[in-house]
C-alpha cells in the first residue's frame, strides 16, 4: 500500500547516540552505509528508468505506460523490487531514454505515438486534469525540476504530464535533461561512510578538458519539460534515436503541443552533462534538504515546556503530598490508623480495591501487548533511519525494516500481554495461549481488514498502489508463519515468568465509588490534548511528506519528539490516575490506558482538518476514502502505542504508591 510506510513511524539504550547525531552539523548529509558510487567511463550507456505516475490530487499511483508514452525497443521490463517498494506502490520499469556518459546530445527523436484513440485521448486529458507527475530515475536519483517564483527557486521531483490552458490540453513532449557529474576519485569512496559536506550551489558550465581520461559519477539529475509542436509527417520514416529534422528550442514558459483525438504525439529529448563540485555522498542533499529547522526546534521547545509543567505536578504529588501522607500514616499505631481511615478521604481509602481486576481484562492485555510491539517497532525503525541505514537512496528499506521489526517484536508483545494477564490473575497463567493468539491477531487483523478494503478500491481503479495477490499471500505467510509463532513463544516465556505481586490485598466486596461532580471519562478524553500539543507541529511535516509528496528525512528530530511524547504520555496518565484515586475511583486500569491513548482522537481530528484545508484539491470519493482509511489505520496504531505507555507508567506508580501502605 502506498501510504503504509509513513503511518507507523514511532531501544531507548541508543537514544543518546541518536540525539548526538541529530545535533551534528553534518548529520544532514549522512549517507547510507554500505553504498558505493558507480563509475561510468566516457561514452558508457546510462539507462533512465520510470516509476509510477503520481498525483497529490488523487493519491493513487498508475503505471507509466498506461499513457501513450514511448516504449523501449526491447519492450517494457520490470526492475527488481523489494517488499517495501511494492507496498509503497512503486513500479519501476525501463524506459527508452538513454544517454552516453559525458556526451551531450540534442534534437534526439524518440518516437511517434499511435494516433490517440478516443479512450486514450480521454485518459490523457483526465491525467492532466488530475495533475499527474512523471517520475524518472537515473543511477537511483529521481529527476528533479526547478521552478522560479519571485526571487527563489522551488524544487520538485518529476514533471507534469501536461497542462490545461482554457479548453485546450498540452502535453510535455520534449525533455531537456541535465546530468551533473563528478570525477571519480578513490578518496570519494573513503568518504562514503562518513558525513557529507553538503554543497547547495550548483556550479554552471562544464569542463571539457580531461573528460576522456577519467571515470565519472552521477551526482545530479535535472529535467526541464517543454511542450513543442512537432510535425508528425516530418518523422514518419525516422527511427528511435535519430536526429530530429530541425533544431529544437526548449522554452518552458510556453506551450504549443496541444493534443487532439486521432492525432499522434511526437516525443524528443536532449541531454547535457555538467561537471559539478557536488561529491557523491552529498548528491541526495538536494532532495533531503531540511526546510524550517527553526520550526522543528520550536516544536521541541514547546514539548519541553509541557513536560516541565507536568513534571512539576508529578514532583509535587510524589515528593510532597504522597510522601507526607505516607509518613504521617505510618507513624500512627493500628487503632489510630483505623480511626484515621474513617476520617480521611482520598487514595488511601481504596487500598483494598485499587488492584481489583478490571473489566474485560483479556482485551486490556491484548491491547497492551500490541502497543508494546508497535512502539518498539517505531523506536527501532526511527533509530536506524536516524543513523542512515534507511536512506531514501535505497527505496523500500524503511517499509521493509518496519515490517521486519514488527514481526520480530511479536515475541515481546506475547511476553508482555501474558505477563500482564498473569499479574491480573494473581499468578494464574491459565488461558495464556488464548491471550497470545489474540495479541498476534488483534492489530494485524484490524490492519488487514482496513487495508484489504482500501486495496479493493485501488484494484477497481487499476492503480499500481494496489497490493498484488501474490504479495497478499506473502504477507499472510509472514503473519502466520513468523509473527504468530514468535508471539506464542513470547506468551510461553511470559507464562513461565513470575507475576508481579500486589503489595496489598483485595477485598471480596468492592467499595462503592462516590458520585462524581463531573464524568471521569470527560477528564480522560481531555487529557489527550497535552500529548497532542507536543507533536502537532511535527505532525504537519509528516502529513505533508505522506500526502504532498515531500521527502521527510529529519529522523533525528522525529526521534526526539517521540521520546518527548513518551514522557508526556507517562506523566499525563500518572497525574490522571492519581486524581481518580484521590476521589476514591479505584477503576483506574482502562482510564490510565485511554488518558494517554486519547491523543489518537485529536490526531484523527487533525487529519480531517488537514483533508479539508490542506488537501482541498483531493478529488473523488475514492481518494477521500483512501485518506480516511489510512488515517484510521494510523490513529489505531498510535492509540495502542501511547495507551500502553500510559498504562505501564500508571501501573508502576500505583504499585509504588501502595507498596508503602500498611494494610491488614
Amino acid at each position: 500500500m502506498a501510504r503504509l510506510g509513513a503511518l507507523l513511524l514511532l531501544v531507548a539504550a541508543a537514544s543518546a547516540a541518536t540525539l548526538l547525531l541529530s545535533a551534528l552539523p553534518g548529520a544532514r548529509g549522512f549517507y547510507l552505509p554500505g553504498s558505493y558510487p558507480h563509475k561510468y567511463n566516457p561514452g558508457e550507456l546510462l539507462n533512465v528508468k520510470v516509476n509510477s505516475l503520481t498525483s497529490i490530487d488523487t493519491e493513487m499511483p498508475f503505471s507509466y505506460y498506461s499513457l501513450p508514452f514511448c516504449v523501449p525497443p526491447e519492450g517494457v521490463k520490470d526492475s527488481a523490487e523489494n517488499l517495501g517498494e511494492l507496498l509503497m506502490g512503486d513500479r519501476i520499469e525501463n524506459s527508452p531514454y538513454r544517454f552516453k556518459m559525458y556526451t551531450n546530445e540534442s534534437d534526439v527523436f524518440l518516437c511517434r505515438s499511435a494516433p490517440l484513440a478516443p479512450d486514450a485521448f480521454a485518459l490523457l486529458k483526465k491525467r492532466i486534469d488530475e495533475m499527474y507527475q512523471v517520475n524518472l530515475i537515473l543511477d537511483n536519483l529521481p529527476a528533479i525540476r526547478y521552478t522560479k517564483k519571485d526571487d527563489y527557486f522551488l524544487r520538485w521531483t518529476g514533471y507534469p504530464v501536461g497542462i490545461r490552458v482554457g479548453v485546450d490540453y498540452y502535453v510535455f513532449n520534449h525533455l531537456q535533461f541535465t546530468v551533473l557529474v563528478h570525477k571519480y576519485e578513490d578518496a570519494n569512496v573513503a568518504r562514503v561512510m562518513g558525513a557529507a559536506d553538503a554543497t547547495d550551489v550548483i556550479p554552471a558550465g562544464a569542463k571539457d578538458g580531461g573528460a576522456a581520461n577519467s571515470g565519472w559519477m552521477v551526482v545530479g539529475f535535472e529535467v526541464v519539460p517543454c511542450s513543442i509542436k512537432h510535425n508528425p509527417e516530418d518523422v514518419k520514416s525516422h527511427k528511435m534515436y535519430d536526429r530530429y529534422p530541425s533544431k529544437i528550442k526548449c522554452d518552458p514558459t510556453t506551450v504549443s503541443m496541444s493534443i487532439k483525438e486521432n492525432e499522434p504525439i511526437v516525443y524528443t529529448y536532449e541531454v547535457s552533462f555538467v561537471e559539478s563540485d557536488i561529491k557523491w555522498p552529498s548528491r541526495w542533499d538536494a532532495y533531503l534538504k531540511m526546510e524550517g529547522a527553526k520550526v522543528h526546534w520550536f516544536s521541541i521547545l514547546n514539548s519541553l515546556m509541557v513536560i516541565a509543567f507536568l513534571a512539576g505536578i508529578v514532583f509535587v504529588i510524589l515528593l510532597r503530598t504522597v510522601r507526607r501522607d505516607l509518613t504521617k500514616y505510618e507513624e500512627l499505631d493500628s487503632e489510630a490508623q483505623a480511626q484515621m481511615n474513617e476520617e480521611l478521604s482520598g487514595w488511601k481509602l481504596v487500598v483494598s480495591d485499587v488492584f481489583r481486576a478490571p473489566s474485560k481484562p483479556m482485551l486490556l492485555c491484548v491491547m497492551v501487548g500490541d502497543g508494546v510491539q508497535i512502539l518498539g517497532m517505531a523506536v527501532v525503525t526511527i533509530l536506524f533511519a536516524a543513523l542512515g541505514f534507511m536512506s531514501p537512496a535505497s527505496r523500500g528499506t524503511l517499509i521493509t525494516g518496519m515490517l521486519f521489526f514488527y514481526l520480530v517484536l511479536g515475541i515481546l508483545a506475547g511476553y508482555v500481554g501474558v505477563r500482564v494477564w498473569k499479574t491480573i490473575k494473581c499468578g494464574d497463567h491459565s488461558g495464556w495461549v488464548g491471550v497470545s493468539w489474540r495479541v498476534a491477531c488483534f492489530f494485524p487483523g484490524i490492519s488487514f481488514l482496513i487495508l484489504t478494503t482500501l486495496n479493493f478500491l485501488l484494484w477497481g481503479s487499476q492503480s499500481t498502489g494496489a497490493i498484488p495477490f501474490s504479495l497478499f499471500v506473502v504477507l499472510l505467510l509472514l503473519w502466520f508463519c513468523i509473527s504468530v509463532p514468535l508471539t506464542l513463544v513470547g506468551g510461553f516465556l511470559g507464562a513461565k515468568a513470575p507475576h508481579i505481586e500486589y503489595p496489598v490485598r483485595t477485598n471480596q466486596i468492592p467499595r462503592e465509588i462516590p458520585p462524581q461532580k463531573y464524568p471521569s471519562w470527560l477528564l480522560v478524553l481531555g487529557a489527550g490534548t497535552l500529548p497532542f500539543g507536543t507533536l502537532f507541529i511535527e505532525l504537519f511535516f509528516i502529513m505533508s511528506s505522506i500526502w504532498m509528496g515531500r521527502v521527510y528525512y529529519v529522523f533525528g528530530f522525529l526521534f526526539i519528539v517521540l521520546l518527548l511524547l513518551v514522557i508526556v504520555c507517562a506523566e499525563v496518565s500518572l497525574v490522571l490516575t492519581y486524581m481518580h484515586l484521590c476521589v476514591e475511583d479505584w477503576k483506574w486500569w482502562w482510564k490510565s490506558f485511554f488518558s494517554s491513548g486519547s491523543v489518537a482522537i485529536y490526531i484523527f481530528l487533525y487529519s480531517i482538518n488537514y483533508l479539508v484545508f490542506d488537501l482541498k484539491s483531493l478529488s473523488g470519493p475514492v481518494s477521500a476514502t483512501l485518506y480516511i482509511g489510512y488515517s484510521l489505520f494510523m490513529v489505531i496504531a498510535i492509540m495502542l502505542a501511547t495507551g500502553t505507555v500510559g498504562f505501564i507508567s500508571s501501573f508502576c506508580f500505583v504499585h509504588y504508591l501502595f507498596s508503602s501502605v500498611k494494610a491488614d
